[in-house]
């Protein structure tokens, strides 16, 4: 799904994961590779809104995911797909933590 055109309502609407990750030592760069490898694919998901990775200037193995799905089922969704996967495949072996928490709002806006 596309972010261009999209209202504060749009955004403000769903199902919101936030991930924290920190690389192992000496992992950063190929974690940031990974992160950003992610983006077209997960975009071009039907329940996608936002799929944004972000890296700490202050700490770089630190890095800070934020995740917009149209509902939980968009997620879910995500999950299963061959990239997903594979991401995963090589992500995991390389980070010290990770963790993943679901939102969703309190309010309509």
């Amino acid at each position: 799904m596309q972010t261009a055109g999209l209202a504060t309502r749009d955004l403000s609407d769903g199902f919101v994961v936030a991930i924290n990750i920190e690389a192992k030592e000496g992992q950063a760069d190929t974690v940031a590779a990974i992160l950003t490898d992610l983006i077209a694919p997960t975009m071009a998901e039907p329940g996608t809104k936002i799929y944004m990775p972000y890296r700490s200037p202050a700490n770089p193995s630190r890095f800070f995911i934020f995740e917009l799905y149209v509902n939980e089922d968009g997620w879910a969704a995500h999950q299963e797909t061959v990239h997903f996967k594979a991401a995963i495949e090589q992500l995991l072996p390389r980070v010290a933590r990770r963790e993943r928490v679901p939102f969703v709002p309190i309010a309509p806006v």
